[in-house]
């Protein structure tokens, strides 16, 4: 009896250690034990090391894997983890998180077919390893015992891998953000029957309508993410046989096509879900009653969707709820009801973040201290108005972010110093009034203030900080004069703080810079301009630009001139730097040192020297350059090679002199390029067709010469503006022109060009199709880490005065062709630009008459047509564009009575002058016979219009209509012609007869 106990224990003492063998003992390589001495089995290290070779390292993160004899041992390499019974790997994670240097990532040229070698692998992880389009080999789905996989972001493409559905042990699958093409199905899915985390996010499941049926196969599935999949909406016939389990507790559907149809599917989830994401999604209509009934949620977001109207009462039976954003909607009515929905439930002792912001809530703010867990609370771009009081927020001792921007708030601002926890504060962008409190300056954990964009005044002292030794980001700034705040700080004051971004635009800090600046040294954003400085710039201040990413000191009076920094900076400082300097009153030579910049604005100053720093090799880096309006001269170098990331530059307004560089056309990526008035000559350099994103072109107030070239209309097809006035530009206007269909802009005024108006005209496709004109042209300069923006300006000779336009630039479209020597008519193709703003043709030798369809041009704001040799009357049909409010047609050969209308009688007469053969209001000069004259002038008006050659062709084709729809039918039909002369004879009986008798009755009263 005890042999047979002995051996029963001895078969289940073999059993477990078959098991243990089989199963593994996986350990993770926080807890490996250090003093392991066994060594990994061969075949699976040359495994590894030939997985290794299909790697690119160029960090050398994988330094501890290798064949020297102190590597050998594979269960020590990073990333790798293996059995301490078996040795077997089971466990290769290569991600981010487990590196030594997670700032740097590995790339993949393939994955080697020796990794099948590690067949008791349970965890693979190659998240953010980039594969660059290779193809996930099928070999990975004999690796059957992985429970983990996780190629995440690693760039594979090709066919989407449902191989991976014979991985039946998968508990995580992760495949999320790939470059796989459209996924046909996911019927592979139900096979994976213990998966408990499915991420496919960034697949392309815009074809797979039944993935809820899918989905509802998995029993064990916890997690699911599949954001951003161009998901459709379930189709309600499909979920009428749901059989899911109720284990999902995440699920994340954010960035989809999916309808409201989704919360039916959802409710079969109501006990089980915790966190659920619809951000981003096509949710119209109201919110359903349905996510009242998920009692155990915790965290909503239904931002950026269309519901609308009200919250459902329903919210009060969500007793766990901690986060809800249902921010980006068209909510609307009063955030006070919501509020007690809030208050009459469980949820006001957990709620910890609310986001009703962008929406259409009203009302002035409701006391809000009963939700005691609250932590962030962001109520901006509402429409909420009154008053804020510190009672409104008074017992939210919890809350962290206070988000009230974009309102209508008033009044002065409330004392807050009870909210002691408070970190965020943004009451920017409303008309708040009066002084900023001092008591601010006791919440010691204030991390960010934002009170731009109000209308707040008087000094803010050092007490207002006194205690703010987290403040990190501080915006006190104005635009157009909102804000008027006055920093009085005393000049040896050192703040508690340092400070990541300053703007105190608009802050009036006093004459001289100010000197507490000098302490900050984490300085990444500094923006005072416009704040009333008149002072020298101090050495220290170049100190700050070691670091700092952006730097605004426009519109101050800054003087003096550039030290010498080459030698005071190392290599890294000034790069990527965003420099403003413009507005001020700097002077001498441009340092070299500044080419190292990404944004370099040293406009309206009284700068002067050459621009020779621009042939730097460190200016490879530079995208906007403005130098306009300063005392710079010489000619431009022609180093311009390297420049080849420029988008912006401008030098007009200088004195530069000699030719255009033929360089300026390795600009590649330029889209600005502005030399107006200097003293350039020559001709435009061929090259410059080699910048085929350019979009506006100024050159205008030169010396250049030459035909105006045909590759600007072939090469420059983007081109929004192109002004070449005031130059010795000649010869004809190419029809090449015509091909720029984008163009609002024409300017070549005041040059020697001759010939005819292409009469092509018609092919400038922005002035010819009515469309929403946007305000501003604006472009994006795209950097490694960030993208900033400019906006275009240019300045012309605006109905007869100098104007520069720049929030409105892209509304003023114009053809300006004035002061050459052009000859002709004017092409009757013009009057189909409906959307000309403005159009000067004067100065000319235009002959012919005013096209009688001018009034086509119902956008025309102004019009001038004088000192031509344009005869005839002025057509009635441009007293009806409305909007004419400047017109010019002085010194033709005009005839005959101005139209009357409402529109030309209200202009000076001078607008008529030079024109004898003109008369009618306003001219003092009348018409005679002036009402036969006027219907004289209504016939000839007519005649105009009416009475053409296609006129009396239609009059003779009726005529021949008529005669032989008559005549012809007579001569030919003969029953209708013995019926017309039956008709004649029976008429002429009865009026032979009529006369007869009243013949006879005149003879009888003439006998009585």
């Amino acid at each position: 009896m005890q042999s047979h106990r002995m051996c029963l224990k001895l078969l289940l003492a073999f059993a477990l250690l078959l098991l243990q063998c089989v199963q593994g003992g996986e350990v993770s390589r926080k807890h490996r034990d250090a003093n392991v001495t066994g060594r990994c089995i061969e075949k699976e290290r040359q495994a590894l090391l030939a997985f290794k070779r299909g790697l690119v390292d160029e960090f050398d993160v994988l330094s501890s894997w290798g064949s020297e004899i102190q590597k050998q041992d594979c269960c020590r390499w990073i990333g790798v983890s293996c059995s301490n019974q078996t040795s077997h790997v089971l466990q290769l994670d290569l991600s981010r998180k487990v590196m030594d240097k997670p700032y740097y990532s590995l790339e993949g040229k393939m994955i080697s077919p020796k990794l099948i070698e590690l067949q008791y692998l349970h965890y693979l992880d190659l998240h953010d390893i980039n594969f660059y389009g290779s193809h996930i080999p099928d070999f990975i789905s004999s690796l059957s015992n992985l429970r983990y996989l996780d190629l995440s972001n690693t760039n594979f493409g090709g066919k989407f891998p449902s191989q991976v559905g014979n991985l039946t042990n998968l508990q995580h699958l992760g495949l999320s953000f790939n470059d796989f093409t459209n996924a046909e199905n996911l019927d592979w899915l139900p096979l994976l029957s213990s998966l408990r985390y499915l991420d496919l996010s960034g697949t392309n499941l815009s074809n797979v309508f039944d993935w809820p049926e899918a989905i509802n196969k998995l029993p064990e599935l916890t997690n699911l993410a599949l954001w951003e999949c161009d998901l459709p909406s379930p189709i309600l016939s499909t979920l009428s046989y749901i059989n899911s389990s109720k284990s999902l507790a995440r699920v994340d559907l954010s960035s989809n096509q999916l309808s409201t149809s989704i919360f039916q599917w959802l409710s079969n989830y109501n006990t089980s879900l915790v966190y659920l994401d619809l951000t981003h999604n096509f949710l119209a209509g109201s919110i359903p009653d349905v996510l009242g009934h998920m009692s155990s949620l915790a965290y909503l977001s239904l931002s950026n969707n269309q519901l609308e109207g009200w919250f459902p009462h329903s919210f009060a039976s969500i007793c766990n709820l901690q986060s809800l954003d249902l921010s980006s909607n068209i909510l609307s009515g009063q955030l006070s009801k919501f509020v007690q929905i809030l208050f009459s439930t469980c949820a006001q002792n957990s709620l910890e973040i609310l986001d009703l912001s962008l929406n259409n809530l009203t009302g002035s703010l409701p006391d809000l201290t009963n939700l005691s867990s609250l932590e962030v609370l962001s109520l901006n771009n509402n429409k909420f108005s009154g008053v804020i009081s510190g009672t409104h927020f008074s017992k939210l001792s919890k809350l962290r972010d206070l988000v009230l921007s974009w309102n209508d708030l008033a009044g002065p601002l409330p004392d807050l110093t009870n909210l002691s926890s408070l970190e965020i504060l943004f009451l920017n962008n409303n008309q708040l009034s009066g002084g900023i409190p001092e008591s601010i300056g006791g919440m010691s954990k204030l991390n960010t203030i934002a009170f731009h964009m109000n209308y707040l005044e008087g000094v803010i002292s050092e007490t207002h900080f006194s205690t703010l030794s987290k403040l990190q980001y501080l915006d006190l700034s104005s635009q157009n004069s909102s804000n008027s705040l006055v920093l009085d700080i005393h000049a040896d004051w050192i703040p508690p703080f340092q400070l990541y971004s300053i703007n105190l635009r608009s802050c009036k800090t006093g004459l001289h810079f100010p000197k507490w600046l000098q302490t900050q040294k984490q300085i990444k954003y500094l923006d005072i301009s416009d704040a009333g400085i008149s002072d020298i710039l101090p050495s220290w201040f170049w100190s700050l630009c070691r670091n700092v990413q952006s730097m605004n000191l426009t519109g101050n009076q800054i003087r003096g001139s550039f030290p010498d920094l080459t030698l005071e900076f190392s290599d890294a400082s000034f790069n990527n730097l965003r420099l403003d300097l413009s507005s001020n009153k700097l002077e001498g030579p441009i340092p070299s040192v500044l080419s190292k910049a990404l944004y370099l604005d040293l406009s309206n100053n009284n700068l002067s020297g050459s621009i020779s720093f621009l042939c730097s090799g460190a200016a490879i880096g530079l995208l906007f350059i403005d130098l306009s309006r300063n005392n710079v001269s010489g000619e431009v170098p022609d180093c311009l090679t390297h420049l080849e990331n420029l988008v912006m530059l401008d030098l007009s307004y200088n004195a530069f002199s000699g030719k255009i560089p033929a360089t300026i056309g390795s600009m590649f990526r330029i889209e600005t390029l502005k030399l107006r008035s200097n003293r350039f000559v020559g001709q435009l350099p061929s090259s410059l067709k080699n910048c085929t994103s350019l979009e506006l072109v100024d050159v205008g107030d030169n010396k250049l010469s030459g035909p105006i070239p045909k590759w600007l209309g072939v090469s420059l097809r983007k081109l929004v503006i192109l002004m070449l006035s005031s130059n010795h530009f000649n010869g004809s206007l190419p029809a090449q022109i015509c091909h720029l269909t984008d163009i609002q802009i024409l300017d070549f005024s005041m040059n020697n060009i001759s010939g005819s108006i292409p009469k092509c005209l018609n092919n400038l496709t922005a002035l010819v199709q009515k469309g929403k004109s946007s305000r501003k042209i604006t472009h994006f300069l795209e950097h490694s880490d960030h993208t900033t923006m400019y906006e275009d300006d240019a300045s012309f000779i605006w109905k007869g005065r100098m104007y520069s336009y720049k929030n409105t630039l892209g509304l003023v479209k114009r053809i300006d062709l004035s002061s050459n020597i052009l000859t002709g008519e004017i092409p009757s193709e013009i009057t189909h630009l409906v959307e000309l703003v403005s159009l000067n043709l004067s100065g000319n030798q235009l002959t012919g008459q005013i096209i009688p369809e001018i009034g086509n041009l119902q956008s025309l704001e102004a019009l001038d047509l004088s000192r031509n040799q344009i005869e005839g009357r002025i057509p009635t049909s441009l007293a009806r564009i409305d909007r004419l409010d400047f017109l010019d047609l002085s010194l033709n050969n005009l005839s005959g009575e101005i139209p009357i209308g409402t529109q030309l009688q209200s202009f000076d007469p001078s607008v008529f002058a030079g024109n004898p053969q003109l008369c009618g209001a306003p001219l003092k000069k009348m018409c005679a016979a002036q009402h036969v004259q006027t219907d004289l002038s209504n016939q000839e008006d007519d005649k105009d219009e009416l009475i053409t050659l296609g006129f009396y062709i239609s009059m003779g084709v009726g005529f021949a209509a008529g005669f032989w729809g008559v005549c012809g039918t007579l001569i030919f039909k003969r029953s209708w012609r013995y019926a017309y002369f039956k008709f004649l004879n029976g008429l002429n009986d009865w009026l032979y007869v009529r006369v007869a008798l009243i013949k006879r009755q005149l003879k009888d009263m003439l006998n009585r």
